[in-house]
């Protein structure tokens, strides 16, 4: 039996326990912190680093994709392996190698050395190294948590946690503005000296919980399985959104079609192995509970919904809202985070505080009240046509901030508290990895959309604006750049109409008239072209998130008021570790 810290052999191993508990909060803080600031300085400074590596915007989709994707790509497919041998060989362990590897990804982005196709590969490759970084603190920090906060404070730790992650979006946000003005690598360098406290302190601090002993084998099958089928089918979904050929996207393409079949093969085979290796990593037995089962379905469908919404959302005011508003090119990756600020203001607001309610009264109704308010922010967004008035779309980001908050932490905690101690952290990493991958699949579901969408309507667009113009000489010549390289251009910050015509031949830019050159390099010209293409696509996708959003809102209403591992006897009792059997048939809901 696992003790309760206030519980012990006298006064001072009980203070010693108390103090610990904040120490740990204090690390995976830091932990939460640092990952957070690298993904939204990388994300607001990605103009500058592209720029500082000299690619070209209209031939960068694929480096794009890729910087985007490829963190969430490995940490999706590493974070149950991670939290499996972390429950076999140390969680403490297996989280300060993490932070060690996320800093050195830091140290080596900060030290690229190359520029062009060899820096753009670069950068995505050290990526890469802190996304295995990522996924060893990720797969640990919500069992560590666990861990050291007993039942009736674990909603309000994960709630801190939750509200340093998402200050560190706004920090991130503030930091990238201002450190790209002067240097592109200085957005990497932030992180370093954060990661050597944060792997310093988890070190000297942090100490691994007994665990009941228990005889575990490497899942060799499990894993070649998995992040085999994973990685192949993820990787299949990406370079789907890349073009092929003469196609603007990839899924025709006979490596996109294999990669999809294969990795549908292994992961069909995954769970087929899972019920018949000895020791099996993806504790398939964790489902028969239903709080663990309904939450972290709720949890993947939320994150398929919300995955791919921030970059559409940041599209939407880089390419289209800003510049009609009066922004340079230049300028709009910095004010988009801004503006995108009452999202994580929601967050921050409803984020701590609903963590310490459903601490005294349960997660369902507050998970699922938040849920209902996202579905009812992606239709307000639905709504807007794409010249809004920002106080309405600030409300709506407002409430999808409050809802995601109200839904994260006690979500977290559900599934946490659901578990027992010995299988915690192969339990936070099944809940990051769904999560994970909801996310990467999200981006790619509504990229998709978004891409098919522009290739049928913006050609039309195009030619009608510039007839409209003034200048229809030069429908043929721009309507052979691709319309995804024309939106993200904009979203890397650059004026896709200067940076077409600079590609075109001197005679062909000399037959423009001076009154059709004004208008087309303006600020409005192609934003409003582009807005009659790109909304439709985009209500389809807040469509579809509201309604992902619903379902998962009944699955999180299904899961009872209450349900934690380590409360025992009746209502009102202390709570204390009870090492159910994870098979027990009578392992369910108390009410």
């Amino acid at each position: 039996m696992e003790k309760n810290e206030t519980t012990g052999n006298g006064p001072g191993t009980a203070r010693k326990r108390i103090d610990y508990k904040w120490i740990v909060l204090s690390i995976t803080t830091i932990e939460m912190f640092m990952v957070s600031v690298n993904g939204s300085i990388t994300l607001i400074s990605l103009p500058a680093i592209f720029n500082g590596i000299n690619i070209d915007p209209l031939t960068s989709f694929q480096y794009l994709i890729w910087v985007l994707m490829g963190y969430s790509l490995v940490t999706a497919t590493l974070l149950l392996s991670c939290g499996r041998l972390s429950d076999m060989y140390g969680r403490v362990k297996f989280y300060n190698i993490g932070f060690a590897i996320f800093t050195l990804g830091s140290i080596l982005l900060f030290l690229t050395p190359d520029k062009g196709d060899a820096g753009a590969l670069e950068i995505i490759a050290f990526r890469i190294v802190q996304a295995v970084g990522a996924s060893f603190t990720f797969s640990n920090s919500a069992a560590i948590l666990t861990d050291a906060f007993p039942a009736d404070e674990r909603g309000k730790a994960l709630g801190l946690n939750t509200m340093a992650f998402l200050s560190g979006q706004f920090v991130g946000l503030i930091l990238g503005g201002i450190l790209a003005f002067y240097n592109w690598r200085y957005v990497f360098l932030v992180s370093v000296p954060v990661g050597i406290l944060g792997t310093v302190w988890a070190y000297l601090k942090l100490k691994e919980t007994p665990l009941p002993k228990r005889a575990r084998k490497i899942d060799v099958w499990g894993n070649i399985t998995f992040v085999g089928g994973l990685t192949i089918f993820l990787i299949g979904i990406t370079y789907a959104l890349l073009p092929y050929g003469k196609d603007p996207m990839g899924w025709g393409s006979p490596l996109v079609l294999a990669s999809l079949v294969i990795g549908a093969i292994l992961l069909v085979a995954f769970p087929v192995i899972e019920s018949r290796v000895e020791d099996p990593m993806f504790r398939l037995g964790l489902f028969k509970i239903r709080v663990f089962s309904l939450a972290n379905t709720a949890g993947f469908l939320s994150a398929l919904a919300r995955g791919g919404m921030m970059f559409l959302l940041i599209m939407l005011l880089q390419g289209i809202w800003l510049p009609l508003h009066g922004y340079s090119y230049e300028s709009t990756p910095f004010w988009a985070g801004v503006f995108m600020l009452p999202l994580t203001a929601g967050f921050v607001i409803m984020g701590p505080l609903s963590g310490w309610l459903s601490d005294k009264y349960g997660s369902r109704w507050f998970a699922t009240s938040g849920l209902l308010l996202i579905a009812v922010s992606f239709l307000m967004l639905a709504s807007l046509p794409y010249n809004f008035d920002y106080p309405v779309f600030a409300i709506a980001l407002l409430i999808m901030g409050l809802g995601n908050g109200m839904f994260g932490t006690p979500n977290i905690a559900a599934i946490m508290n659901s578990v027992p101690p010995e299988d915690r952290g192969v339990a936070s990493g099944m809940r990051s990895m769904l999560q994970n991958s909801g996310m990467v699949i999200s981006m790619a579901l509504f990229f998709t959309i978004v891409i098919v969408s522009l290739t049928h309507l913006f050609p039309p667009e195009l030619a009608t604006s510039l007839t409209g113009a003034g200048a229809p000489d030069l429908i043929a010549p721009m309507s052979a750049i691709p319309p995804t390289g024309a939106l993200f251009a904009a979203f890397l910050g650059y004026n896709p109409v200067h940076a077409i015509l600079v590609t075109l031949p001197q005679s062909v830019v000399a037959a423009i008239s001076p009154a059709a050159m004004t208008t087309l390099t303006g600020t409005s010209w192609f934003p409003t072209t582009l807005a009659h293409a790109f909304m439709p696509s985009l209500r389809i996708s807040f469509y579809i998130g509201a309604l992902l959003s619903l379902i998962a809102a009944v699955l999180s209403s299904l899961t009872g008021s209450r349900f934690v591992h380590d409360i025992h006897g009746k209502q009102g009792e202390k709570p204390g570790e009870v090492p159910v059997p994870i098979d027990d048939p009578g392992w369910d809901i108390i009410e």
